[in-house]
């Protein structure tokens, strides 16, 4: 790999001649594969896993109806608002209907999705996990009722911990992940194929993690000589009880925290 980072070095982009492999959602990839893009990157997008509405709103109907009920709201992704907001519409509520309530974002875009729909953010942790969620808030919640919008399969950390602070917590599912099916082909042609074969493959949620083996099956030897890159703690931890390793990992648990941990490899000719 060292006469491909030479390359990488002499040309204008960071990572020219680098090939990225970006696993998120196919309508979410564009954010990380542009910033790779930027720096010189050959991005193959290839999704590890696909949001898909529950089996049933109701459950988040009914918390929306009686939002006057609950002191702080907490939501730990950009499918989660975007979910929410949607039910929202669905239902004739609006902003006003939230206009009392606290409002805590797991992380900058999940923050930016709230305000771009009106609604201030009034907590945001130093490191946008779980666990800094509940540092965060800890102290903040003892007496009041909380409700938390995520994923059908996620974390207990947020709702045992504020729990235990003294938080009435109810958790309500806005959307589940699953395996896209039609991915395990594509991506096990591209590990074959030496003129697609990824130097790098990015993993920004634990989700992505699990889905990728699945995908990937028993065809383990063909991860040899690629780099795996992660977005956060959370997600190398996952890693790793997959007994996979973490060659990069981001110090900032964003998007362009992930992607100046690839360039920084590089320049470090680690790659």
């Amino acid at each position: 790999m060292r006469k491909r980072t030479a390359m990488a070095k002499a040309d204008s982009g960071a990572l020219s001649g680098l090939r990225v492999l970006v696993g998120r959602a196919r309508h979410q990839a564009g954010a990380l594969s542009g910033e790779l893009r930027k720096h010189g990157a050959s991005v193959l997008e290839i999704p590890f896993i696909e949001i898909r509405r529950p089996k049933s709103f109701n459950p988040l109907d009914s918390v929306l109806k009686n939002l006057a009920e609950y002191d702080w709201l907490i939501l730990t992704s950009v499918n989660g608002v975007d979910a929410m907001w949607d039910r929202l519409a669905r239902l004739r509520l609006t902003r006003m209907n939230l206009r009392h309530l606290r409002v805590a974002a797991i992380g900058p875009a999940t923050k930016k999705a709230i305000e771009q729909r009106g609604i201030k953010v009034d907590v945001v942790p130093k490191e946008y996990v779980a666990e800094s969620v509940v540092r965060s808030l800890r102290r903040r919640v003892k007496g009041k009722r909380v409700l938390l919008v995520r994923a059908k399969v996620a974390r207990d950390v947020i709702p045992t911990e504020l729990g235990k602070a003294g938080a009435q917590v109810d958790v309500v599912e806005a959307y589940e992940t699953v395996v896209p099916r039609s991915s395990r082909t594509r991506l096990r042609r591209a590990l074959k194929n030496p003129r697609r074969r990824p130097h790098v493959v990015t993993f920004t949620s634990s989700s992505t993690v699990r889905n990728f083996m699945d995908l990937l099956g028993k065809a383990r030897t063909s991860l040899e000589g690629i780099e795996l890159a992660s977005i956060g703690p959370v997600t190398s931890s996952s890693l790793r009880e997959l007994g996979l390793r973490v060659n990069i990992a981001a110090k900032e648990f964003t998007i362009r925290g992930l992607v100046e941990a690839i360039v920084s490899a590089v320049s470090s000719e680690r790659l």
